[in-house]
């Protein structure tokens, strides 16, 4: 993701769609135990654009850059916000930790093979770690259902894997 991309924050109601936002690159916060008033500062004092799909947040606290969601289903959700945002396609996909939003480092697979699963360990590629939480991240049956996922909503517009 190059550095003018915008950045998230995103209400408890939308933590499938902060994942999502995740897999394609952009930082984005979320926690679902953050209060609103929190979110609202939080979004400014880091230049974020706060998502939500709380009305009365929108109309009461005034966030200074948000947008409201309006779809029901996660990936409904992220059609919605690139066709509304105008997001430019992701140079890369699953390069930040869907847990914690940190950006995955490459490791070389020597040194945490046998922190892989078993079925995995002999799998070619390459392996992320996160460098917050140390989960691990290939490339996988998983990565291929989300490709596939993301290509069935966003047709064209995801750069091929």
């Amino acid at each position: 993701m190059n550095d003018d991309a915008p950045r998230f924050a995103v209400d408890a109601m939308l933590g499938r769609l902060a994942r999502w936002l995740r897999v394609l690159g952009y930082d984005t916060a979320y926690d679902a135990g953050m209060d609103d008033p929190q979110l609202v500062r939080l979004a400014r004092d880091e230049d974020r654009i706060l998502l939500t799909r709380d009305r009365h947040l929108l109309r009461e606290l005034r966030p200074v850059r948000a947008h409201e969601v309006r779809q029901d289903h996660p990936l409904r959700q992220l059609k919605e916000l690139v066709a509304s945002l105008r997001l430019a396609p992701p140079r890369a996909l699953f390069t930040r930790c869907m847990l914690d939003n940190a950006p995955l480092e490459e490791v070389p697979r020597s040194e945490v093979r046998d922190l892989l699963p078993e079925r995995v360990r002999e799998h070619p590629g390459p392996v992320w770690r996160c460098p917050t939480c140390q989960r691990l991240y290939w490339d996988g049956s998983h990565v291929r259902r989300m490709r596939r996922a993301l290509e069935a909503a966003l047709p064209g517009w995801i750069v091929p894997g």
